[in-house]
């Protein structure tokens, strides 16, 4: 698991559990029935539930009731092994589940990052369980395997089996529209995890001390950015007598550490987070258009240049990891001045051994030039994880659905994610309070233990739901900056954001029509590579915009972009 997406899961738990969250893996299933059971849908073949004889319900116990199945009953599923878990097999919510629904799980595990590429090489070779429990599910992937009859549609099983996925779908409005595929069709459950600080995910984060020191206040434009980090630059914030600090920094590694993008979105929409991320596309008046061709985009370039050249922008900010962010952090005294990421803890531990954290704040967007003053938005299920595979009897399609339903409920949220109750959490008390200052639901329990594996949860593996008002019921210091404090303090400052969501952003939930999946998402490729390589260039000067713009921008009439936009203008017709 790569450095941004083991920060990310450790910010969405361990800012209520203070642990690192990871991921893990799954194997094949020796779970044949026997003829009689499987003459009227073989193992290999897609089936429909609502067509399923009525042996098969006699199978199994009323919906809504435990254990699920009434005979034994094995499912063989694919997940990720996350490094910090010590055995899928052995693990006490493994053991829990399998005790509360009666089917036994046979793990198909691989390591988490490799989970990509083991899932394509197995779904294109044919060599898949019954169960995709934990699969990042893109939704180009929902569409194909679901065409080809690889993923079986859910729809029915749902209505029939999963009555507490059906009650959230009613519950969030945003849910149906974010998996239901052009089709109709419901492919993949996802994770639904109601992130309120990952929904604001761009932020510039400036040390509060330093401008103090320079007797500057918070910056609210581009130029007011300008001039304050210049003051980082000339004046010595950090007094050591030498001129060592770093205005401004970042690192691509993080998730939404490109400086690039927080100041871009003072000028035109840009909606790059990570690798995964941005279609550098804008919506406006109904008409998708791309933005990096736009006279607004080079106006940024060209603000973003004339930093780079007067040393306010670290220059390994384009190259560097997020561990060189963790070392710059840590370099005595503090040569940070402000750094782009949706996380402070890539730089710095947010604990009271790690105190330099505290001295940082967020940035609001900042206003452009022309006035623009936005924030893209990512709220919304962009992946999905569990599927069920056709190699999935009549049988099993109705086991792994109820399975999976009974992990939508915060008894099994609280279980997998942190473990046995009394060992790192315990139900609140009287006074103790949540992050909104009302009474708790739960506490988390310190761990002393300095262990890094552990054994007692899945943390995020897996379909569930963590809706905003679970993730806000946790016992937290009423300081955001005390020890534990640290998700009351990224939703605190997330709150600076709320108040410029963008109008022309692209959304992120938007399924692109299977016919045009591929096509899509080769273009987005190559599009995004042209982009940030020529970004880069402009940025640092190897390339000079004035001189070089035109040419820039005409290197996009090979690259597509009327299909592209066209592809895209359609997504937002049939969604």
């Amino acid at each position: 698991m790569n450095k941004t997406k083991r920060t990310f899961a450790a910010a969405c738990t361990a800012i209520l559990a203070c642990t690192l969250v990871l991921s893990a893996c799954s194997s094949n299933s020796d779970n044949a029935p026997n003829k009689s059971e499987s003459a009227n849908s073989p193992a290999g073949t897609t089936n429909n539930a609502a067509d399923a004889p009525a042996k098969a319900d006699a199978l199994f116990s009323p919906v809504g009731q435990y254990p699920i199945v009434t005979k034994p009953t094995t499912l063989t599923m694919f997940a990720p092994q996350f490094p910090s878990i010590e055995n899928m097999d052995t693990n006490l919510f493994t053991k829990y589940v399998e005790d509360k629904t009666g089917i036994q799980i046979k793990w198909e595990l691989v390591p988490n990052d490799a989970l990509n590429d083991r899932k394509q090489l197995m779904l294109a070779g044919g060599d898949y369980p019954e169960v995709l429990l934990h699969a990042d599910l893109t939704k180009d992937e929902q569409m194909k395997y679901g065409k080809q009859g690889v993923f079986i549609p859910l729809n029915e099983l749902i209505d029939k089996y999963a009555p507490n996925f059906k009650k959230i779908m009613e519950e969030l409005p945003y849910l149906k529209g974010s998996v239901t595929a052009p089709d109709g069709n419901i492919y993949a459950l996802p994770q639904i995890n109601e992130c309120y600080h990952c929904n604001f995910a761009q932020k510039l984060w400036i040390n509060q001390a330093w401008l103090d020191k320079v007797g500057m206040k918070m910056p609210t434009t581009t130029d007011e950015l300008y001039a304050v980090l210049k003051a980082f630059k000339e004046q010595d914030p950090n007094g050591n007598g030498k001129k060592d600090e770093i205005p401004l920094t970042g690192s691509d590694e993080m998730w939404s550490g490109n400086i690039a993008a927080f100041i871009m979105n003072s000028f035109i929409i840009d909606d790059y987070a990570d690798k995964d991320s941005g279609t550098f596309l804008q919506v406006k008046d109904g008409k998708v258009d791309l933005v990096a061709d736009k006279d607004e985009w080079k106006q940024g370039l060209l603000f973003l240049n004339k930093l780079y050249a007067e040393g306010l922008i670290d220059p390994a900010a384009f190259t560097q990891n997020a561990d060189a962010i963790q070392q710059l952090g840590n370099k005595d005294p503090n040569v940070m001045g402000s750094i782009t990421t949706a996380l402070i803890s890539y730089a710095f531990g947010p604990d009271d051994k790690h105190p330099r954290h505290k001295e940082y704040v967020t940035v609001p967007p900042l206003k452009g030039p022309n006035g623009v003053q936005q924030t893209p938005y990512f709220a919304g299920v962009s992946k999905s994880q569990f599927a069920i595979t056709n190699k999935a009897t009549e049988e099993q399609q109705i086991a792994a659905i109820r399975f999976a339903d009974s992990l939508y409920t915060e008894e099994s949220v609280v279980l997998e994610e942190h473990g046995p109750e009394g060992v790192e959490w315990r139900k609140a008390t009287d006074g103790e309070m949540d992050m909104n200052g009302q009474p708790a639901k739960y506490t988390p329990i310190p761990d002393t233990s300095g262990k890094t594996v552990k054994n007692g949860g899945w943390e995020q593996i897996g379909p569930s739901i963590r809706t905003y008002q679970y993730r806000d019921s946790w016992t937290a210091p009423q300081d955001p900056l005390a020890e534990g404090g640290y998700e009351t303090r990224l939703k605190r400052e997330s709150e600076k954001y709320e108040p410029y969501i963008s109008k022309e952003m692209y959304p992120s939930s938007v399924f692109i029509p299977l016919e045009d999946a591929e096509i899509a998402a080769q273009l987005r490729t190559t599009i995004r590579d042209y982009i940030k390589s020529n970004m880069a260039q402009f940025i640092t000067g190897s390339k000079d915009i004035n001189k070089e713009w035109d040419s820039y921008v005409k290197g996009f009439d090979g690259l597509q972009v009327d299909k592209y936009t066209e592809i895209y203008q359609k997504g937002i017709a049939n969604n």
